[in-house]
């Protein structure tokens, strides 16, 4: 005797569950008003979801603009070594060579 079921016990295992899982589904019958109340409770979530990312998107550039301008604010008002065309005291002065004074 083998222990792998007979190719017509498992077809007739599969036609039971069928005829279960139908008469099951037949019994089944849903709220009137249950596809309402869900997609009403689906676009809530929707709302809130987007109303949330609005906001934390709002903060973001918000925290970012204050941050850029008190990075802004701490630069110094005198111009910096590097573009300073002043010539300073005591610094040697390119020479001319074009041959006049």
């Amino acid at each position: 005797m083998s222990d792998s079921p007979s190719p017509t016990s498992a077809a007739d295992t599969e036609r039971q569950l069928r005829e279960a899982l139908a008469a099951l589904a037949d019994d089944v019958h849903p709220a009137p008003s249950a596809y309402r109340a869900a997609r009403g409770d689906w676009l809530r979530r929707e709302r809130r979801r987007r109303m949330v990312l609005a906001a934390l998107i709002t903060v973001l550039f918000t925290v970012v603009t204050l941050v850029g301008l008190w990075v802004l604010n701490q630069v110094p008002s005198r111009p910096g070594v590097i573009f300073d065309d002043a010539p300073r005291t005591g610094q040697h002065q390119p020479a001319n060579h074009s041959g006049t004074p």
